[in-house]
């Protein structure tokens, strides 16, 4: 099984979604297993949680393994403000 570990950067917002949007499209079809890192991320706001969630839709599409790792507690707060905690599987 291939795994890619995608760093998210420290704001997944309107300006850095489109890239990652890219960057998560190629993991998807290059691995068995995306790991997303978190460590660096302060903030992910509507247009990051989008990506995520459009992320995680093609991962269950295609059978693969999507995780978050070393969510911040203000991320994970986000997160579960937002219900997408339930969706993803976080580390």
């Amino acid at each position: 099984m291939s795994t890619e570990v995608v760093n998210i950067p420290d704001h997944l917002d309107t300006m850095t979604s489109p890239n990652m949007k890219v960057v998560l499209t190629e993991a998807v079809s290059s691995a068995d297993e995306i790991i997303l890192d978190f460590s660096q991320t302060e903030l992910v706001s509507s247009a990051g949680l989008r990506i995520l969630l459009q992320a995680q839709k093609s991962i269950e599409k295609s059978g693969k393994i999507m995780k978050l790792i070393k969510v911040s507690p203000g991320v994970m707060e986000v997160f579960d403000m937002t219900g997408v905690a339930k969706i993803f599987d976080i580390e």
